[in-house]
């Protein structure tokens, strides 16, 4: 009895996850086509072929909903550069080189994420939950790269301290936030991995260490 109430729970709570994603999707959506004031619970919920209730059930309030869904954005992009290590090499300026490329390249480097970053940026200011999202999304990104400097600067017997890499990782963390939104805007002007070779040359004059390894690529 204990084993089958414990399987309905799990099922119950999959199902109920399963549906949390599914409200978030369509969210995201509406905000990407629409923007956040079209990103009505009424359009949400056709989007999801729920009731607007349903909705209400999982987020009470919109604003929970909203919040979910520029989480999700900030972890996914997050989640795709990780991913990127999973196939560099074991070196660590490869490794930074490969999540700095992974950053300025699809998927992350496309027009819907920026569409779906613009939409939700202007609450930031005015939505204390909204900054909270950014602040962490921003946060967990930038401690990610810090590591990965580290890492960098150590292999290449450069100074590591903290007060060092924190100040590179908010340096970098510029410009790849800046060249990911040219990329996003007008990708086309720009030749392929353009934007990446050029990122990597400008943190290698910040770190003053070459990410490329011998017998590698950038």
């Amino acid at each position: 009895m204990k084993t089958q109430t414990a399987t309905r729970k799990s099922f119950r709570r999959e199902g109920e996850d399963k549906r949390r994603e599914d409200l978030i999707a369509a969210t995201l959506q509406c905000v990407a086509e629409r923007g956040l004031a079209g990103a009505t619970v009424r359009e949400i919920a056709l989007r999801a072929d729920v009731t607007p209730g349903l909705i209400r059930y999982y987020f009470p309030a919109k604003d929970d909903l909203i919040g979910a869904a520029y989480r999700a954005v900030m972890n996914r992009m997050t989640v795709q550069a990780s991913d990127a290590l999973e196939n560099a090499d074991s070196d660590p300026r490869a490794r930074l080189s490969a999540f700095v490329t992974a950053n300025l390249g699809a998927p992350i480097m496309d027009p819907h994420n920026l569409s779906l970053w613009a939409g939700f940026i202007g609450l930031v200011h005015a939505d204390p939950s909204m900054a909270a999202a950014h602040r962490d999304g921003y946060l967990g990104f930038r401690d990610e790269l810090e590591a990965l400097i580290r890492d960098a600067l150590l292999a290449a017997f450069k100074p590591a301290e903290k007060s060092v890499t924190r100040r590179h990782a908010i340096a970098i963390n510029a410009i790849i936030d800046g060249l990911w939104l040219e990329g996003c805007l007008a990708g086309d002007i720009f030749a392929d991995g353009e934007l990446a070779e050029t990122g990597i040359a400008a943190i290698e004059a910040v770190l003053g260490v070459s990410l490329a390894i011998e017998g590698g690529a950038k």
